[in-house]
């Protein structure tokens, strides 16, 4: 049985859906910024093993670190002092993970964007199990003709699909018209290609360790990149 879930659902279902994540994913600093703690899917997660068809959620995608998130997120927290008092959004939040670094700043108002309601439910969890304060976002900003009133937009991992990445990246160029600045953490998918990347500056190249190699389809570096 697959459960589906709205920000309105009510507060019994919500316990529910808490309950859920808590049972498939397991609390781990196993990754590259050991600072934040995260409900994953990980290995010892029967989740991990389950068929599409068996799977309680539709697409547990916000149970991952993906190897871009991981980039972005530790960059961000090697570099608070490029944070500090900015309004930050993280687009595709998932895990919150990004969102979350970015909150480990000082004096920093964070937007955690995820159009997925179970995401939304993941990332209060990361929230409070970090200690930091995230404000939630569920519409498809995406829609909108550009963001204002926000200093930097985080990107991590998003580039996975040709379609979407396409679309998302003419967004961010009318976002950059407001003057604002844009990390995209990205592991070297296709989707982000030459064309693409002459948009795009290189800010930090990061060597992913074996166990992230595995768990991120062979990737073997991740990279951190300014429009």
């Amino acid at each position: 049985m697959r459960y589906l879930f709205n920000l309105n659902t009510t507060f019994g279902h919500r316990v529910l859906l808490r309950s859920l994540i808590r049972k498939c994913t397991e609390v781990s600093d196993n990754h590259m910024t050991p600072e934040i703690k995260l409900h994953l899917i990980t290995p010892s997660c029967s989740l991990w093993h389950s068929n599409i068809d068996k799977c309680i959620f539709v697409d547990p995608y916000w149970g991952f670190y993906w190897a871009g998130g991981q980039a972005l997120s530790r960059y961000i927290l090697d570099n608070k002092k490029i944070f500090k008092g900015k309004n930050v959004i993280d687009i595709g939040s998932g895990s919150g993970a990004c969102a979350i670094a970015a909150a480990c700043c000082e004096d920093v108002t964070v937007i955690a964007n995820d159009i997925d309601p179970v995401a939304c439910e993941v990332i209060s969890m990361n929230s409070r199990l970090n200690n930091v304060k995230i404000h939630l976002n569920n519409e498809n900003l995406l829609l909108s003709s550009g963001l204002t009133k926000v200093d930097i937009i985080l990107i991590g991992d998003l580039f996975y699909d040709s379609e979407f990445g396409e679309v998302l990246f003419q967004w961010l160029l009318k976002c950059r018209k407001n003057y604002i600045k844009i990390l995209i953490g990205d592991p070297g998918r296709y989707v982000l290609d030459n064309t693409k990347k002459k948009q795009l500056s290189l800010v930090k190249e990061y060597s992913l360790s074996e166990n992230i190699i595995l768990e991120n389809c062979g990737f073997s570096s991740a990279y951190v990149w300014q429009m």
